[in-house]
């Protein structure tokens, strides 16, 4: 049985997170993975019912620390009821956000202290951490105007999709933060390329981790 891997896809509004998840998760069922493809807020059924009170903006006048914990609630059953066991298959987990979006949604430009949200990551994720982040970069004007683009006639911009273009340089400084701090867990690819080039630059950057993993595995075995 192949051992499981747990992927993450970060980055602000309109990187196409959920266009290069979908087309990786071709390229890995191609090459006979299993693959599970979840989101968040999401992903199991009571972190989806959690998803709408956020996203509507519902909980927004509770104030940033109850949304933090909205979040963490959603992410604990999310992780729990569909991650872990995937993982524990030998399933390659591919989730469009996970801990670094309320690292930087909720902790910097929500202004919670570090501390807190440590604290909140640690019991929610219960050591479940991506073994690879992907960082999709892209300046924010751009995002927005994807994002706006897509959205069905009449839709209304969600919670933070509303929010002001400083607030999300910010975010976006903010993720490229976490992956000078955590090198050998994130990759940083450009999203303002065209969707074949960003879905070239996940391939290989996947495959890549992929391969290290099997080495050392083999190492391993090798070494017993």
């Amino acid at each position: 049985m192949r051992q499981g891997f747990f992927i993450s896809f970060e980055g602000g509004e309109g990187a196409g997170k959920s266009t290069q998840i979908e087309r990786l998760a071709q390229k890995l069922r191609a090459k006979k993975y299993d693959v599970v493809v979840t989101r968040e807020p999401g992903g199991s059924p009571g972190a989806e019912a959690v998803r709408h009170v956020i996203l509507s903006g519902a909980a927004e006048q509770l104030g940033p620390k109850m949304e933090a914990m909205l979040f963490a609630a959603a992410r604990s059953d999310h992780v729990e009821q569909l991650i872990r066991p995937a993982i524990a298959r030998g399933a390659i987990v591919l989730c469009d956000r996970f801990v670094d979006s309320s690292r930087v949604y909720q902790g910097v430009t929500g202004g919670l202290p570090s501390d807190f949200m440590g604290a909140l990551e640690k019991v929610t994720v219960n050591g479940m951490m991506p073994d690879v982040t992907i960082i999709l970069d892209i300046d924010p004007v751009e995002g927005l105007k994807r994002a706006n683009a897509r959205r069905s006639a009449g839709d209304a911009p969600d919670r933070f999709e509303k929010e002001t273009v400083d607030t999300h340089r910010r975010r976006r400084e903010a993720f490229l933060a976490i992956a000078n701090a955590e090198p050998e867990r994130c990759v940083v690819i450009d999203a303002a390329a065209s969707p074949h080039a960003v879905e070239d630059a996940v391939t290989e950057a996947v495959f890549a981790k992929l391969a290290e993993r099997a080495t050392a595995a083999n190492s391993r075995s090798a070494a017993k």
